[in-house]
């Protein structure tokens, strides 16, 4: 099981029992770019689903040796080129600084290969407009990781009870998502807005991907956004609040809310919640804790017209997205994410950011 985890940057959740979805040898990637921890994450989530992992690289030599004591079997690049050169190699995974990640992906799908990337995928509408140009251009995956619903049991069954009808018409989604900072444990690039993003781009990702995935259209309409540095001034580089309102297409509403104020006591790296609103129900994720009663994580709330329900998730539903990830690579397929879907996200979090009001 996976414990409570004080640290979300280190957060890299594990799956029992996952059946691989191919054959050893069929399916190979490289991990390029150890900036967050997300990498270890990701990494887990297709070597449970059947990936084989074949290279890493990253210019920090100490980066190198960490990942390669979590995965001996991993052999070390001399360069980036080595890894993308390789003709084995199916997909490169990535946790590069934010900036940088549109770069290394349009050179990564210029080599042939599929591409990865923990959030924030971009930081610029233009790199944006140079993904969507590439994956056009290619063919290949721009696969985005939006952990906290791709990574998180209760999210995963979240969606399967709202296709099951089990709350109706979707009409609102509500996001939560407060994180530790940790800040000694945080790189330079952590504090500096050209580099992240905007906390809108950066974990408001996450929220706002739900939004548009529970509400079920990617189409949306940001009515209001805020953002603020409210106690972090020795870093004015900082957002460590922010919230956004959407509308979304189908008359359905998001809001989101994210932060950098977890407090001490809590045992884990954030109390992470989600409520869905539908015309016949409603659900409550606690994805990360059941505050002061479980420290467990995945707890779902359900309660509609037939029933009053808690119903615990955790190990129990596993974690789709990386074999289906995996199949759509080898079949030319769409079942983990559309590709239209993960650029919609992105496109929502940069023009949440541009529009923020910033409060003083």
């Amino acid at each position: 099981m996976n414990q409570p985890h004080h640290d979300g940057a280190t957060y890299a959740p594990t799956a029992k029992n996952t059946k691989p979805v191919c054959q050893p040898g069929d399916f190979t990637f490289a991990a390029v770019g150890l900036d967050h921890g997300h990498i270890y994450g990701m990494c887990n989530g297709l070597l449970e689903a059947g990936a084989g992992l074949r290279w890493v690289y990253d210019p920090d030599p100490a980066k190198v040796a960490a990942f390669r004591e979590r995965y001996p079997d991993v052999k070390a690049a001399r360069s980036e080129r080595e890894a993308l050169d390789d003709p084995q190699v199916t997909l490169v995974a990535s946790a590069a600084i934010p900036v940088n990640r549109a770069d290394l992906g349009l050179r990564v799908l210029d080599h042939g290969k599929h591409y990865f990337t923990d959030k924030p995928p971009m930081t610029t509408l233009d790199q944006l407009a140079q993904a969507r140009a590439a994956t056009s251009e290619t063919g290949k995956k721009y696969a985005i990781y939006y952990s906290e619903r791709l990574h998180s049991e209760s999210a995963v069954y979240a969606g399967q009870l709202i296709h099951d009808g089990a709350i109706g018409r979707v009409i609102q989604v509500m996001g939560m998502g407060p994180h530790r900072m940790n800040p000694a444990s945080r790189p330079d690039w952590f504090f500096d807005r050209s580099k992240y993003g905007g906390i809108l781009c950066d974990i408001g990702s996450h929220q706002l991907e739900q939004v548009l995935f529970y509400g079920g259209t990617d189409d949306a309409t940001i009515t209001s956004s805020r953002v603020a540095n409210y106690a972090h001034q020795e870093h004015p580089g900082l957002e460590d609040f922010g919230d956004v309102n959407v509308v979304l297409a189908n008359g359905a509403t998001g809001y989101c809310r994210v932060d950098w104020f977890t407090p001490d006591a809590l045992g884990t790296w954030g109390d992470g919640r989600t409520f869905i609103l539908g015309t016949e129900g409603y659900l409550e994720l606690r994805k990360y804790t059941d505050v002061a009663r479980d420290p467990e994580a995945d707890h779902v709330y359900l309660v509609n017209h037939q029933t009053e329900r808690h119903i615990p998730v955790h190990g129990k539903v596993g974690y789709p997205f990386f074999g289906e990830l995996i199949r759509d690579c080898l079949d030319g397929t769409e079942h983990a994410m559309t590709q239209s879907h993960a650029f919609a996200a992105a496109e929502l979090c940069l023009r949440a950011q541009d529009q923020a009001v910033r409060i003083e």
